[in-house]
């Protein structure tokens, strides 16, 4: 058997972390959950995403997340408020770190209808009285001629975004290591960065990704003690 890793699928985002585990980083379970919530819905100041509610409680506060992940990652803001080119390549980048992680981590990468070309949320399910009460309809897309042909244009951000899927698919397929469930996680000096590595046969490969939307530097020691899987870095299972 094994996982299968996604970074969205048909049905809706619910923040299920437990209390016990946020306290124990310093966290506060619901106030976070809340601004997720904000962050995520584009309520909170700032925000890049471009989510809907779904199954509010105005009496607890809880609700779950609805969008395509180029809504929620920011592709569709940049595209709909015609932001800088450094804004919409970040927005498109955040898109591939997530699926690089979901190709990389262990288990089976699932991918959902309409990512491979970068789909946005489809609005249209409000005036659909058979769809209107189930927000979850909006990252249900509907077919387009449209899109499908963009995708062997690389000067769109729907050509640029399967042109890239399609290199991870090709890059898994072709290393074994990347089948394996163990991974090691390491700790680096930036709270941004996300650095693991996984290892068969004498084959080692890790992954340094930076979920910060400014660069960061690893100088060459803590990027050598990162590759080297020493000194500062832990093991952990894949869940």
């Amino acid at each position: 058997t094994s996982w299968i890793n996604y970074v969205r699928c048909h049905d809706d985002i619910g923040w299920t972390f437990a209390d016990e585990d946020a306290a124990e980083l310093g966290i506060h379970g619901y106030d976070h959950r809340q601004f997720l919530n904000r962050f995520y819905t584009g309520e909170f100041p700032g925000t890049f995403s471009r989510g809907v509610s779904f199954q509010y409680n105005p009496v607890t506060g809880d609700r779950r997340i609805c969008g395509s992940a180029a809504s929620l990652t920011g592709i569709e803001r940049a595209r709909v408020e015609k932001l800088k080119p450094e804004e919409q390549e970040t927005a498109l980048n955040r898109l591939l770190l997530l699926y690089t992680v979901a190709y990389t981590a262990g288990g089976i990468p699932l991918l959902y209808l309409g990512d491979e070309v970068a789909v946005e949320n489809r609005y249209e399910y409000e005036k659909d009285p058979a769809q209107a009460a189930d927000s979850r309809w909006v990252h249900r897309p509907l077919w387009s001629d449209q899109l499908a042909a963009q995708r062997h244009d690389k000067t769109t951000t729907a050509g640029r975004v399967f042109e890239a899927l399609c290199r991870l698919a090709k890059v898994r397929r072709e290393n074994a290591v990347f089948g394996v469930q163990a991974v090691t996680v390491h700790d680096t000096p930036f709270p941004s960065i996300l650095a693991y590595s996984k290892e068969l046969a004498g084959t080692r490969m890790t992954l340094v990704g930076n979920f910060a939307e400014y660069p960061v530097t690893l100088d060459e020691v803590t990027l050598g003690r990162v590759l080297a899987g020493k000194k500062g870095s832990r093991k952990a299972p894949v869940s």
